[in-house]
């Protein structure tokens, strides 16, 4: 296993011998999970250090990572979708260099007993939320799009929120489809889903990794061969699910290892990793454009003191991928 990826690593820009290896770091967005794959791939079978580089890869802490990689303390960050183009609306000089996951896999999840068929039977019922406005601009833009008044209670409870959906002492709440969605699947929950891009909201790619913009300008090299590296794990990965899948429980602290296993084959199955249409980790501007209009308009993205912000008409400075090799 380890010979066939070292393989891959031929394609890869590396250091040559005269060059000292260049230590970097990559903060991560959250605890370790299968969005964070490739990048585990990358640096425990070689392909971080044929290229050249010592890539310390910081454990999640309650700074965002985002401002972590804002303020210098990471050279690279792993963003979610809503916490990079929040920190670049409000001033952070910070750019976008690949998307992981080619389109949404957040969802809206409810019981199957619920009396719940379609978004607008939401309206009066319970949300156990997770305390952002992203959550209601995408709720109440689902519940208006199906002909509901977008009226229902919110309970804020973070992760406590799927127990408190699996008991019943609510009625809704969002999950991530290859990992929550797994673990419920795993424990036999009756529930069911409604995607957010049939009901008004944008589909989106999600886990963006970014890099500062002075950093991108000063050493593009070491972001062309990090990124290059990291491209060849996610593809590996998408190619090889089980293997990858024993690489991050090696390499992690999961209690259930089913989860893991599970969570990378539904990466797999639902092309999430792969897009027909660009390489591996390629962005797409127009529906990268297209959610960064409904987040303005919904009144997501803030400035400094929670200042609303007006359209700027162009976002593509806001994505940088001259790294990727054509």
């Amino acid at each position: 296993m380890k010979h066939a990826i070292l393989l891959a690593c031929l394609a890869l820009p590396t250091a040559t011998a005269a060059q000292e290896r260049q230590d970097l770091s990559i903060a991560l967005d959250w605890t370790l999970n299968t969005n964070h794959v490739g990048l585990i791939v990358a640096q425990e079978q070689g392909l971080f250090e044929a290229a050249g580089l010592d890539v310390e890869i910081l454990p999640y802490s309650d700074t965002a990572s985002s401002a972590l990689l804002a303020a210098g303390a990471a050279d690279f960050a792993y963003m979610t979708s809503l916490g990079f183009m929040t920190a670049r609306a409000s001033g952070a000089e910070i750019v976008a260099l690949w998307a992981t996951m080619q389109h949404e896999t957040g969802r809206l999840v409810y019981r199957n007993d619920a009396g719940i068929t379609r978004p607008a039977d939401l309206e009066g019922r319970t949300y156990a939320g997770f305390g952002s406005a992203w959550e209601d601009a995408l709720i109440s833009t689902m519940i208006a799009s199906d002909g509901g008044n977008a009226e229902y209670d919110t309970v804020t409870l973070g992760t406590g929120a799927y127990e408190a959906l699996a008991t019943g002492r609510v009625d809704f709440t969002l999950e991530v489809a290859t990992w929550e969605g797994v673990n419920s699947a795993l424990l036999g929950r009756e529930q069911s889903s409604f995607a957010y891009a049939d009901y008004g909201v944008p589909d989106q790619q999600n886990g963006y990794i970014g890099t500062r913009t002075g950093y991108l300008a000063e050493h593009p090299d070491i972001v062309s061969r990090f990124m290059t590296a990291a491209q060849a794990g996610y593809a590996w990965a998408a190619d090889h699910p089980d293997e990858a899948a024993a690489i991050l429980i090696e390499a992690g602290d999961f209690p259930n290892p089913d989860l893991v296993r599970g969570s990378m084959q539904a990466l797999v199955e639902g092309d999430y990793l792969v897009a027909a249409d660009r390489p591996v980790g390629g962005i797409d501007a127009g529906r990268f454009a297209r959610m960064a209009r409904f987040l303005f308009d919904s009144g997501v993205l803030t400035g400094p003191g929670g200042e609303p912000l007006d359209w700027p008409g162009d976002v593509t400075g806001w994505i940088d991928q001259g790294w990727m090799a054509e």
